[in-house]
């Protein structure tokens, strides 16, 4: 109550000082006596002097910024999944990425998150314009990307390993800012759509792939460099594309006019689209530019942009065609086809995302944990948030090698069909396990760092509001499981292949030689298996990760994830896992101290 006293005459004896000088009076002795003079015991006169600042506290315990580390040589199960799947020649260009993704990059992440896009429909004299305008740090980040390969290294440097150095380098991007890897994941997959057409492959291909990024609101043409888009949903139908309403009028040759809408237009200011819609003969595909080959505005009208959970950064709009000119890729009625190679890419791209935000929260989860104090020791040494670390830690490290070891099957698809027919299901498996994993992981990781975590300073909230949408982009998680049950009943190399790829680590975990049996069990018997579909892609992604982790070599880890996720000892929740596993060697392997 004294302490309470001495506060509350302090504060009227200011009051009465700045009182005195509006009234116009010299500064005439407070009719208060001052707090700082009845606490010293100092006699009360008009020449004691009052302290006019107060330090309320000194602040400890706080952890240090995480700036300037690298992002690359830092990632062990990275960079030995680089070596192992083929793309150890890559590694100085890994290196020099892995560096601005921890430094520069990072902070132009917080910057485009913090400034959203707008669209502009109109200019001010009332033309229409359908402009998005971005914050130049996004355009930052695009430039470095494009420059550095992200949407275009395996095709630029098309030999064995390209594409497991272009997925390591999407992977290392999206940690520092995930809304960006939208348009370079789109522009990366639709090369191979691009080269269904001649024509097309002539005007686009080698801008496409450009080193150049320019983001100006003009032609193709005067251009050196274009990132695309992609518009396939509608009202409608969503994932069920056959439901498509927008209707391609032939005008001769490969040229149509496009009338319709996309409800999910995504990166509405790329310099072209691939859109679905409806000819003569069914759906089919075609290549919409922003402008027209005269260098007149196309006709799409944006007539929205998503107001959207996260990815912030990135534009996402409806748009309507009315008349829009676009050149027809592949045959017509044959649209799904022509996009089936575009849609294994981007959901390539969706694991190596979701990965990539487990990946950026563990390490801020490691970093706080060893600054932070808590009832005596750091958090670090904390018997319980050990296990919370490693088991974040050994989810991260088999989302990251799976995602890999799906990259070299892609990458390895023109060349050996089994690696084709394995790239098949297991892009289908890893889309659906990560994605649904990447929520609650960077939940898990927010509470390691408490309220510190749910602030938007870290860049964990960010991560939180972005770790949906993998799941959802690309076909949820049913439309994966669906696809799955469809190749392995339609498609048996596909089927032949996943347990060619699990006989081979069988053996070296008992748990997996047994899951493995039961699998097989339940593969031989499809029948009425729908209901149940995604306890079986669940059990496989499993099984696939754990056969990967154990070819790693890293016996101790890898058996851990054979324990505790096949053999069921771990519960329900992150932190369960077995108490005489290898905290620490786990924690040290994610981020070396």
């Amino acid at each position: 109550m004294d302490g309470f006293k001495a506060i509350w005459l302090l504060y009227w004896s200011r009051i009465g000082k700045k009182m005195d000088r509006a009234d116009g009076f010299a500064a005439r002795p407070s009719k208060v006596r001052p707090a700082a003079s009845i606490a010293a015991g100092i006699p009360f006169g008009p020449s004691v002097s009052i302290p006019l600042t107060i330090h309320t506290h000194t602040v400890t315990n706080q952890v240090p910024p995480l700036l300037d580390y690298d992002a690359f040589a830092t990632d062990r199960a990275l960079t030995e999944a680089v070596t192992r799947e083929g793309a150890a020649w890559a590694r100085a260009a890994l290196a020099d990425y892995g560096c601005r993704v921890g430094g520069e990059l990072l902070a132009l992440g917080f910057e485009a998150n913090r400034h959203r896009p707008v669209l502009r429909t109109h200019d001010r004299c009332g033309h229409r314009i359908d402009e998005v305008d971005f914050h130049p740090s996004y355009h930052a980040l695009l430039r470095a990307a494009v420059s550095a390969g992200v949407h275009s290294f395996a095709w630029r440097d098309p030999k064995p390993g390209a594409h497991v150095a272009r997925a390591a380098l999407s992977y290392l991007h999206h940690q520092a800012e995930a809304g960006t890897s939208c348009p370079l994941t789109m522009t990366y997959a639709a090369i191979p759509v691009l080269g269904r057409s001649q024509r097309v492959r002539e005007q686009w291909m080698a801008k496409a792939i450009s080193a150049e990024y320019d983001g100006r609101h003009v032609p193709a043409a005067q251009k050196g460099g274009v990132t695309l888009g992609m518009g396939m949903t509608e009202k409608q139908g969503g994932s069920d594309v056959r439901a498509n309403s927008t209707l391609a009028h032939a005008l001769g040759g490969d040229e149509y006019a496009l009338v319709g809408h996309k409800w999910f237009f995504s990166a509405p200011m790329s310099d072209a689209f691939l859109v679905l819609a409806q000819a003569q003969e069914g759906l089919s595909c075609f290549l919409l530019p922003r402008w027209r080959p005269d260098g007149t505005p196309n006709a799409m009208q944006l007539m929205r942009l998503k107001d959207k959970l996260g990815n912030w950064s990135n534009a996402s709009g409806e748009v309507e065609f009315n008349g829009a000119w676009a050149q027809r890729i592949g045959d017509e009625g044959r649209g799904v086809a022509t996009i089936l190679e575009m849609v294994a890419l981007t959901r390539l791209d969706c694991m190596l995302g979701s990965a990539a935000e487990m990946r950026r929260a563990l390490v801020e989860a490691i970093h706080h944990a060893r600054h932070r104090r808590a009832f005596g020791k750091l958090l670090v040494d904390q018997p319980l948030m050990r296990n919370v670390l490693a088991d974040l830690a050994l989810e991260s490290e088999a989302a990251t090698v799976f995602a890999m070891r799906v990259a070299r099957a892609v990458d390895a698809s023109p060349r050996d069909p089994r690696e084709a027919a394995f790239a098949r299901i297991a892009t289908a498996v890893g889309k659906y396990w990560i994605c649904k994993r990447a929520p609650a992981f960077v939940n898990e990781a927010q509470e390691c760092l408490g309220g510190a975590g749910y602030v938007e300073e870290s860049i964990l909230p960010r991560l939180y509001r972005e770790a949906p949408l993998n799941s959802i982009w690309e076909g949820c998680g049913n439309i994966q499981c669906l696809d799955v049950l469809r190749a392995l009943a339609r498609e048996p190399e596909s089927r032949d292949a996943v347990l060619a790829e699990l006989a081979a680590s069988a053996h070296l975990d008992s748990a997996l030689a047994r899951e493995v049996e039961t699998l097989k069990g339940t593969l031989s018997d499809m029948k009425d298996i729908e209901a149940g579909a995604r306890f079986v892609v669940e059990r496989l992604a499993l099984v696939l990760q754990a056969a990967v982790l154990l070819r790693a070599g890293n016996d101790a880890l890898a058996h851990s994830f054979c324990r505790s996720r096949l053999d069921g000892r771990h519960g329900l929740a992150f932190g369960t896992l077995s108490t005489d596993m290898p905290f620490a060697a786990m924690i040290e392997r994610a981020w070396p101290a």
